[in-house]
This record gives C-alpha cells, sequence and structure tokens, in this order.
C-alpha cells in the first residue's frame, strides 16, 4: 500500500461522544504558545480536513493532537479539533485524552490513582485517573474557570418567538435553554430537531448577544446550544438531563463536559450550588458526568467558579489514516446531508 502520509490515530469515546487521539505523524504545528499552535491549526484547515472530513471522518468525530507541552508543569498538551470550532477546551475530549495516554502507556499509569496535568489551548486541567489493573476507569479534570456571562436575556429566534436564555463559559461558550419549555424531553428519538433548533439558537445568540472571554478576547463567540431539562435534588446537590447541539447540527452523545461546568456556574450565581456540590448531569443517551464546585474564583473580574468533571472513557480502536497520492479528494469532502447546508 502506498501512501504520501500516515497518521496514527487511537481511537477512543466518553460516555459516546468520539474524542480520537492523534499520537503520530504529525509534526507539531508552530507557535510559541499552544494558543498560537492553535490558531495555526485552525487557520490552516489542513489537518481538520483530512481527519474530520469524508472518508475518513464525519460530523460525529472529534480528533486530539498531541503535542510537547509548552506549561514546565504540564505532562502533555493537546489541540481539540471539533467539526465546526478549533475550542480552548473540552471535557469529553479531555477524559479521551486522559484514557489514551494511559491506557495506551505514552504516561505511566499509578495503580490506584494517577495524577497529571495537562495543557489544553484554554489553560492547565489537573488530572486524577482511578485506575485498575492496567485500565483508567474514571477520570476527573478539573476544569479552567468557569463563569456566567448574561442571565435571562431575551433572545428572538425566527419560526420560535422570544426565548429567555443564559449565556456562560465553561471551558467553551454556551447558550442555555429550557428544554421543557420548547417541548423537549432529552430523548433519543429527540435528537435530530434538538440539533437542528440548537443550530438556529446559537447563530441568532451569535447575532444578538455575542460573547467575549474577559482574559481571552481571541474567543468572540458562543459555540453551542444547551437544553438543559429540570433539577432534582440528591443527596450530594442536583441531577438534571441535558443535551449540547453542536455545530453544524448534531448532538453530543456525552453530557458534554463544558456544558456541565457552564451549568453549575449559572446554578452558582443563581444560589442552587455552593462549594463541595454536586451535579449529576445525564446525557441524551443516558451517559453520565459528575460535576463538583471545587472552589471559587474570579475571571476578569467576575464571579467564577473551578469545576471538576468525572467520566469514564473506553478506547475503540486503532487506525493509520493513509493518503493515496492519486486520491482526487486528498483533503476529503462534506455533503449537506450530514453536515447542514
Amino acid at each position: 500500500m502506498r501512501s504520501s502520509k500516515t497518521i496514527h490515530v487511537i481511537s477512543c469515546h466518553a460516555e459516546g461522544e468520539v474524542g480520537d487521539v492523534i499520537v503520530g505523524g504529525v509534526a507539531p504545528p508552530p507557535g510559541e504558545t499552544l494558543w498560537e499552535q492553535r490558531n495555526f491549526i485552525a487557520r490552516d484547515q489542513s489537518l481538520r480536513n483530512f481527519v474530520l472530513n469524508e472518508p475518513r471522518g464525519g460530523v460525529f468525530r472529534h480528533v486530539n493532537l498531541l503535542v510537547p507541552p509548552k506549561s514546565p508543569e504540564a505532562d502533555a498538551a493537546f489541540i481539540i479539533m471539533e467539526p465546526e470550532d478549533t475550542p480552548p477546551m473540552s471535557g469529553s475530549n479531555s477524559i479521551c485524552v486522559s484514557t489514551v495516554l494511559l491506557d495506551g502507556g505514552i504516561v505511566p499509569m499509578q495503580e490506584p490513582v494517577t495524577e497529571m496535568v495537562l495543557e489544553a489551548p484554554g489553560g492547565l486541567v489537573r488530572v486524577r485517573a482511578e485506575c485498575r489493573d492496567g485500565k483508567a476507569e474514571r477520570i476527573f479534570v478539573q476544569n479552567v474557570p468557569s463563569f456566567a456571562d448574561r442571565l435571562d436575556a431575551t433572545l428572538e429566534v425566527e419560526g420560535i418567538g422570544t426565548l429567555t436564555v443564559d449565556t456562560a463559559y465553561g471551558g467553551d461558550s454556551f447558550v442555555v435553554v429550557n428544554a421543557e419549555a420548547l417541548g423537549f424531553a432529552i430523548e433519543e428519538n429527540e435528537a435530530k430537531d434538538i440539533a437542528r433548533l440548537g443550530v438556529r439558537i446559537t447563530n441568532a445568540a451569535n447575532e444578538q448577544l455575542g460573547f467575549s472571554h474577559p482574559d481571552n478576547p481571541e474567543w468572540d463567540h458562543i459555540s453551542f446550544c444547551a437544553f438543559c431539562g429540570p433539577l432534582s435534588a440528591t443527596e450530594t446537590g442536583l441531577t438534571g438531563r441535558s443535551a449540547v447541539a453542536i455545530q453544524p447540527g448534531k448532538v453530543d452523545r456525552s453530557p458534554t463536559g463544558t456544558a456541565v461546568s457552564a451549568r453549575m456556574a449559572l446554578m452558582a450565581a443563581r444560589g442552587q450550588m455552593s462549594v463541595g456540590q454536586e451535579f449529576l448531569a445525564r446525557s441524551i443517551i443516558g451517559s453520565t458526568f459528575t460535576g463538583r464546585i471545587v472552589a471559587e474564583e474570579t475571571v476578569g473580574g467576575r464571579p467564577a467558579i473551578r469545576p471538576e468533571i468525572s467520566g469514564r472513557a473506553w478506547v475503540t480502536g486503532i487506525h493509520q489514516h493513509m493518503l493515496d497520492p492519486a486520491d482526487p479528494w486528498p483533503e476529503g469532502y462534506r455533503l449537506s446531508d450530514t453536515w447542514g447546508a
């Protein structure tokens, strides 16, 4: 078999959401910081297209590139590539990366607990992994500081009318809507409608509300729409269902770690959660992440929380993505039947 490039990937999913990890075959992108490297990946597009576009990828796939860390504190670093964005941070992807690093022997595993620091474009995250019999069974990630942006904002959505929404940051930026008010119970048969409506709400929120991270003005848009179900009390805090619509039109299969972080920041802003309490988030397929508020912090002078999220991930395969030099679609293709208009 001939190939002009070979990219080595360990495939993984965290509570249902794909988060493959490139472990070889790609040189680190240029940049003095991880954010500059992220910017190159986002601007250049060639790697994103090769691994995310069909025939190697698809709208369901996220891919993480392992790179040498820039921070002396970090054990490893990664750049996240999602269908439309190259985000600062991702909960499900950080859980996948941690699992691949440990299960794949890239970072030495210590049983029963391995601790490490990962560097994401949005900052350092501290990881604690519960390990047994050579498997990282549960990953705990202390996420970047998360905060409420707007509470009870008014949003006009064509064909729907006036909505009352929140916006928040949990390592990525969200518009948050009441799923029940829109007629959703967060069940599997609603996924297509949630995905399509979520993209419309996200686009409307960017046009009417906008977002700018106070410490990183380059992150100046809302990425996702989180449909949040009603909350109920547990012995350790709260629980609730949710579904996140991801551009260009899919639903996250996991509970979305950045959404859990953003929702806890909103609940903290409303006095519904405090330090030490937990939030059990359930996804559209019934999988769960557990969130916990570790500490109170500030971001750009505004109140914030330090969230911790935990979940499980499993390696699903090892792949070598290749490019035949005669392939007429070297960077793949996207069609509107799955990728949206």
